[in-house]
């Protein structure tokens, strides 16, 4: 749980998700990442949730997780979709891995979280949906 609750931080929305998905941890001498899937039906895949250990950060962990799931699930998903906030950390850090923008939910912080969420000094409101193609 110290690991997802860094990817999301309100664990009653760790639970919605973590019984119906599929997490892969990276241990590279001790675990550094996971990433947790959902299969949403119609050939889409999700990213639910990706973190990494903070002292590990900025060394592919995530990258590498990305593109393990992108590589397993090729055969059984067309699309990996992912959610998250727009931030001036993750936008650009999945784009990076392949994402292009997709879709918003408009309040999406705002409507399904008990506090404001603030990443890099920025008030997260709308949820900013990113796809990449398998």
């Amino acid at each position: 749980m110290d690991l997802l609750i860094l990817a999301d931080e309100q664990e009653e929305m760790i639970d919605k998700y973590i019984d119906i998905g599929i997490m892969f941890v990276l241990d590279d001498s001790g675990v550094k990442a996971e990433i947790l899937v959902t299969d949403n039906g119609n050939g889409v895949l999700e990213i639910k949730n990706l973190s990494v250990f903070p002292k590990y950060q900025k060394m592919g962990y995530g990258k590498k997780l990305i593109n393990f799931v992108c590589k397993h699930y090729k055969n059984k998903f067309n699309t990996i979709y992912v959610g998250t906030g727009d931030s001036p950390l993750t936008i650009p850090f999945y784009e990076k891995c392949g994402f292009v923008k997709s879709h918003t939910v408009k309040n999406f912080f705002i409507d399904n979280y008990d506090h404001p969420i603030i990443e890099c000094g920025v008030k997260l409101t709308d949820m900013v949906y990113l796809k990449r193609e398998l």
